[in-house]
């Protein structure tokens, strides 16, 4: 299992981290890797890289695929003779994986291939690296890359995107010396998480560009349709919220995000402030409270970059639609997507979590908390959690055009965290589950016209000043607002009875 953190250095930075990687002994080698699949991409498909790769004169052959959690990934080498042609590169033999995890999954793989693997990218980079010794025990090793990725080489389709990163990877020790080195690192050096692979890179730049699309959530896996409990249940939606949460936030951090990114990296997060929230008393004291500040920050800042673009953007449109005047956008530069999730205490709090979600031999990476919860524990009170949230939305149906806009507002974020905790225990739900996700979608669409329609409403306001004519599209959304709530009533009566969580659940 290799257990590691990488990171992105700003171009500013690079002379620092050359600097720091050669203040004690390092080694620093050529590397140039050959990366192999099926013309279908099937080993792409299943999140499996497999490589060779000339590492100074020695060719080594990888497999990695998905560990468990966003920090760890399964992995195993096998070494390779010298190709009699030194300009040849060696072909790989699945055969050299059997009896590891990572084998395993590629052997899997291939078995049900319809073509033979074939050489698809490639990387070429300098590796500086060094093997730094934790205060107390373990030790880690960090390695700077800079260089390359290469797609269709030595053709006219060729195309590149640069490398420079930063890794580092757990050799002994405990994970939380990890966690803390990789902090100091990243406070010292502006550096910036990503989970985004050389390998990945290459699957794009092969497809004809370097941006993926944005990451929605996916299901929590299950064994059984049944949860593991307490602390360990906390750790894995944790690590479900950071899948989602990293893939989006790693291409903003490459300059890549869009508008669609933008919001599912905000649904991530409130994804991951749900649990924070919900799911503290299966263990507590396992979550630090000074998590939930910079992901507030972040997500306030995030929603003020979607409202100033996306729903200004569809309003306007809607309001020419409507016969209405055009008014001028704001002017104001909006903040860049990569500098939001670049923020210091972000990335502090992102390291955090992700060490979080690691386990070393069957145990947390933190102390067992003793008042963690066993299973019976966990579902008393989870149903209690989701029948919690379920009866405040149902206080405020009745009368909820007549509510002010906070408790309006109220009533959508209670929604989306007891749609967001529904998800997350399918698995451990009666049959009728699923069905009351698509009874709760209606509503949460409704309200968030409604929160989209007063965001517009006050943008506009301040329009006025300077544009009178912004002053057509108050009076435009002031005469839908009757038809916005009804439509809001409507969906909220329709959502019925809450989900029940059923007996033996939980392991």
């Amino acid at each position: 299992m290799e257990i590691e953190f990488k990171f992105l250095i700003p171009p500013h930075r690079l002379d620092g981290v050359q600097a720091a990687m050669q203040q004690g002994h390092y080694t620093a080698r050529r590397m140039e890797a050959h990366y192999f699949d099926t013309p279908e991409g099937d080993l792409a498909r299943q999140g499996i890289a497999w490589r060779v790769r000339n590492e100074g004169g020695a060719w080594v052959q990888t497999v990695k695929t998905m560990g468990a959690g966003p920090l760890a990934r399964e992995e195993h080498n096998a070494d390779l003779p010298r190709p009699a042609d030194p300009a040849a590169v060696p072909q790989p033999d699945p055969a050299l994986h059997a009896g590891s995890a990572a084998g395993q999954q590629l052997a899997r793989a291939l078995a049900h291939a319809k073509a033979s693997p074939v050489e698809t990218y490639g990387t070429e980079f300098e590796r500086v690296a060094r093997e730094i010794p934790f205060e107390g025990e373990g030790a880690m090793e960090v390695a700077l890359d800079t260089g390359r990725v290469v797609a269709h080489r030595g053709t006219a389709e060729e195309a590149s995107a640069p490398i420079c990163e930063l890794e580092l990877e757990l050799k002994d020790g405990p994970v939380s010396a990890l966690v803390d080195a990789a902090r100091a690192w990243a406070a010292t050096h502006g550096l910036v998480l990503s989970t985004l692979s050389k390998a990945e890179r290459g699957e794009r730049l092969r497809a004809g560009g370097p941006a993926g699309p944005a990451a929605k959530a996916t299901p929590l896996r299950a064994k059984k349709d049944r949860l593991p409990s307490g602390q360990h249940l906390q750790r894995a939606v944790v690590g479900n919220c950071l899948e989602q949460i990293m893939a989006n936030a790693s291409e903003m951090a490459q300059g890549h995000g869009t508008e669609k990114h933008v919001h599912q990296l905000r649904v991530g997060i409130r994804r991951l402030r749900t649990v924070l929230r919900e799911l503290d008393g299966l263990a507590p004291g396992r979550f630090d409270p000074a998590w939930e500040a910079p992901l507030r920050t972040v997500f306030r800042r995030l929603g003020e970059l979607r409202d100033s673009g996306h729903v200004m953007e569809t309003m306007d449109a809607q309001l020419r639609q409507a016969g209405g005047p055009e008014v001028e956008l704001d002017p104001t530069a909006p903040a860049s997507p990569a500098g939001i999730v670049s923020d210091g205490a972000f990335q502090a709090v992102l390291i955090a979590l992700m060490g979080f979600t690691v386990a070393q031999d069957g145990a947390p990476s933190a102390p067992p908390a003793p008042q963690a919860l066993d299973a019976d524990g966990t579902r008393r009170a989870l149903r209690k959690a989701l029948r919690k949230l379920h009866r405040g939305i149902g206080k405020d149906i009745a009368s909820f055009s007549a509510l002010p806009a906070e408790r309006q507002h109220r009533v959508r974020k209670r929604i989306k965290r007891l749609r967001y905790l529904t998800e997350f225990l399918a698995p451990a739900l009666e049959g009728q589950g699923r069905k009351f996700l698509k009874r709760l979608a209606p509503a949460q669409a409704a309200l968030g016209r409604l929160h989209d329609e007063q965001v517009a409403d006050g943008l506009y306001r301040q329009r006025a000043a300077q544009h009178p004519q912004a002053w057509f599209a108050v009076g435009w959304l002031a005469a839908r607002r009757k038809h916005t709530l009804e439509d809001c009533q409507r969906a909220l009566r329709r959502i019925g009875d809450g989900p029940e969580v059923r007996k033996g659940a939980f392991q």
